[in-house]
């Protein structure tokens, strides 16, 4: 929201400098997020008359202008503005004049004595470029400060709301909040009905009450489109960003920043028929004011008459009925429209209207035909004409609900003892009606703000007024006792420092994604739309992490980074009943390890990050080969925990993904829950055996389906108590070994905390082992 501080202060004028109030709005939420002056510093620049020219005896291009400085005799100047000209008022700088780039001396141009230089805008600092002089209007007073005539000590404010302030998105509103937070007496702009000069109206059917609770709108007749703006209106318009177009539009773009409330005028000689107020149906067209055609949907509000769609509500009009140098008769528009009715639809259409983000939001209901009246006593003004009675539908306003605030309360959530008679009057600064009984107040929320709901949105708001600087810090006052540490549960923050030291580096991602990498990477069709979602390929909520590390991958890889591995910690979210869990993935792309002489150059392959994934699980994770969608074929295990639970997965990307995303090399990628990594069990003590341990090892030959998983689970199953560890050691195929079969090498290290273990002993518990295999699996012993 930009705007002119004078304009401002036309309505609330507290003493305050403009840095002052400035710190002040932005103390109270409402950050002024820059302030500047509308022109650069400078001085001994007045309004002069130019009564005689001349041509310079000793170049083409200079005049010699004799000018009226409003002081003593004319001041003789040399000047070569091609504008220059007897009776042409412009801005002179005196001797002795500070502008913004340099300082103005007695001097001679060409021989010529010159005291004093005409000004360009440019030269003032007002524009970039000039073709002349800086010519003003035939009322400007000769011998006047410029800066005072062009209101050029002015500053311009442009204030960051946050979207529940849409009370703030017009002067009117800045102003109460000024008023409330200084206690000055605010001045609204005066609004007197205008009396109906005649009696013709258009109707009005509004089909949809709950879109359209209020509909307002008036004839005018005989106006003058072709009426000059007022220099005034220009002004403030052109200090809010907003461009001079036409009276009857900057009247409409006035009211729209004075008061907050967007309007509409229609050409009433373009209408057909009644106006209607509905949603659009299958097929209509509009061609809006922007030149863009828009194929309306089910959802959208139209403005319709006889002929079809001629506006879309609340956003823009059409340019069937649009106000043109021919138009004579007008009909004036004012509704209001809920904002749940025009939420999102900008987004669709892919731009955005001044009329959309205040409607968005929200408008004070309240005010929709003072607006109206307010925008008829300006056109009148201006452009003359005559105006019919209002014509106004009114259906169900949004309800207002007392909200309760208790003084115990307040004191309690600001610790700030405030009285009664305090609170009391912090409602009536804010101009919120309200009833009392004893320390319990029933505050009705004005018209203008959607956002006081509860009891803590009224407590924010006394805060606001007392002055969050004014709060004093306090210590609490409570019991303070060490929270337990459950030792058999591990942090977050430990695995990050795990995969920190393995290289890796920490990205976070959006949890919107794109509904083809759920489909292409979690194989997922039913992932959770969003009802608004903020752009196209963010329209679904993300069951995978593997999506934005792949982005992520991409953007690097795009950025000449050859070696990548990120890692995430995010919610992932899946279900009907929109099921959350937190999980925790990584992706590894390029070169295993950093250029180096130690070791031969090598990509990361399925094994590098499966030794990250078992220094995750603490060698406690199983790894089940199986198919996954993003995976590849040939490398994709689904990880589970001792217990057959599946925790995650991992593998190599399935190459037509790396094609897909025009990877240069392959990828490996992993996923897992989070909330078992985070189950560590509770450290235990084991003696350290005194006794040496005696190794054995057996080779056998099993099925090629049977996995060497199987086989240790089985033996670890057998119940032989002095074994200590086992593990595969070698795996053969081969001469020797018969066809669909495998060998495979275990060895046993036993060992017991009491004694030496006998060769009779070791022995027997290998026998025992074997049998175990034997008998499930049908392993045979190797020769």
């Amino acid at each position: 929201m930009k705007f002119s501080e004078q304009w401002l202060r036309s309505m609330a004028n507290p003493p305050l400098s403009s840095e002052a109030l400035s710190h002040l709005l932005t103390m109270a939420g409402l950050e002024v997020e820059e302030c500047d002056p509308v022109a650069p510093a400078f001085n001994s620049v007045v309004i002069a008359e130019i009564v005689a020219a001349e041509k310079h005896p000793d170049a083409d291009r200079l005049q010699i202008l004799r000018v009226n400085v409003g002081a003593g005799e004319p001041l003789q100047i040399v000047c070569g503005a091609p504008n220059a000209r007897v009776g042409l008022k412009a801005p002179c700088a005196l001797v002795g004049a500070n502008l913004p780039d340099f300082e103005i001396k007695h001097a001679k141009v060409r021989g010529v004595e010159s005291l004093g230089m005409m000004c360009s805008a440019k030269e003032l600092g007002l524009s970039e470029e000039s073709g002349g002089l800086l010519e003003l209007s035939a009322d400007a007073p000769v011998g006047r400060d410029i800066r005072d005539w062009l209101n050029l000590n002015d500053q311009l404010f442009t204030l960051k709301l946050t979207p529940n302030r849409c009370d703030c998105l017009s002067i009117q509103g800045i102003a109460r909040e000024v008023a409330a937070l200084t206690g000055i007496e605010m001045k609204a702009p005066e609004i007197v009905p205008v009396a109906a000069a005649h009696e013709e109206k258009r109707n009005v059917r509004v089909m949809d009450a709950h879109a359209c609770p209020r509909y307002a709108g008036r004839i005018m007749r005989g106006v003058n489109v072709k009426a000059a703006t007022p220099e005034w209106m220009k002004q403030r318009l052109e200090r809010s960003g907003v461009r001079s177009i036409s009276a009857i539009v900057d009247v409409t773009n006035y009211v729209l920043l004075e008061l907050g409330q967007p309007m509409h005028a229609f050409d009433l000689d373009k209408l057909h028929g009644d106006i209607q107020v509905r949603m659009a149906k299958p097929a209509e067209k509009l061609e809006l004011l922007n030149q863009q055609e828009v194929e309306l949907q089910a959802d959208d509000l139209v403005i319709t008459d006889d002929s079809g769609v001629i506006a879309l509500a609340g956003i823009m009009g059409g340019t069937s009925t649009a106000v043109t140098d021919a138009t004579t008769n007008i009909f004036l528009e004012s509704a209001f429209f809920s904002p749940a009715a025009i939420v999102g639809k900008v987004r669709r259409l892919n731009f955005s209207t001044e009329s959309s983000y205040r409607f968005e939001r929200g408008v004070d209901f309240a005010a929709t035909v003072q607006v109206l009246e307010r925008a008829t006593q300006l056109i009148l003004e201006i452009c003359g004409g005559s105006a019919g009675p209002v014509n106004e539908v009114e259906a169900e306003l949004p309800p207002r609900p007392a909200v309760r605030l208790r003084l115990e309360r307040v004191q309690r959530v600001l610790g700030i003892a405030f009285s009664r008679t305090e609170l009391a009057d912090f409602l009536q600064r804010l101009r919120m009606p309200f009833t009392h009984q004893e320390d319990e107040f029933l505050v009705v929320p004005p018209t203008w703000r959607f956002d006081i709901r509860i009891e803590e949105d009224l407590i924010e708001e006394i805060a606001r007024l007392y002055g969050y600087e004014n709060i004093q810090p306090a210590l609490p006052l409570a019991k303070v006792a060490m929270l337990a540490d459950d030792e058999a549960r591990s942090h977050p923050a430990y695995l990050r420092a795990q995969l920190v030291a393995a290289d890796y580096q920490e990205v976070v991602t959006y949890s919107f994604v794109d509904q083809t990498w759920e489909c292409n990477l979690a194989g997922n069709d039913h992932a959770i739309p969003l009802r608004n979602p903020i752009a196209s390929n963010m329209s679904v909520m993300r069951s995978t992490l593997w999506g934005g590390l792949l982005e992520a991958v991409i953007y690097n890889l795009n950025r000449k980074q050859e070696r990548v591995r990120l890692f995430e910690i995010g919610a992932c979210f899946s279900g009907k009943d929109y099921g959350q869990r937190t999980k925790i993935a990584g992706i590894c792309t390029g070169a295993a390890l950093h250029e180096q002489w130690g070791e031969a150059a090598r990509n990361v392959d399925f094994y590098d990050i499966k030794a990250d994934v078992e220094m995750l699980t603490r060698s406690h994770a199983r790894f089940v080969a199986d198919r996954h969608p993003a995976l590849h074929p040939g490398q994709s295990a689904r990880i589970e925990l001792a217990n057959g639970q599946t925790i995650g997965w991992m593998g190599g990307l399935h190459p037509k993904w790396q094609q897909h995303y025009q990877l240069p090399s392959g990828a490996v990628l992993f996923e897992l829950d989070l909330a078992p990594l985070l189950e560590m069990g509770v450290p235990h003590f084991t003696e350290v055996a005194k006794f040496p341990p005696v190794r054995r090892d057996l080779a056998v030959l099993v099925a090629e389906a049977v996995s060497a998983q199987a086989l240790i689970d089985t033996m670890n199953e057998a119940g032989v108590d002095v074994m200590h560890e086992i593990a595969l050691f070698d795996q053969y195929r081969g001469k020797g070994v018969p066809e669909g079969m495998k060998g495979l090498a275990f060895f046993v290290v036993m060992q017991d905390t009491q004694r030496t273990l006998t060769d009779e002993e070791a022995d027997a518990a290998m026998a025992r082992l074997l049998a175990a295999i034997i008998q499930k699996h049908g392993a045979v012993l190797r020769s």
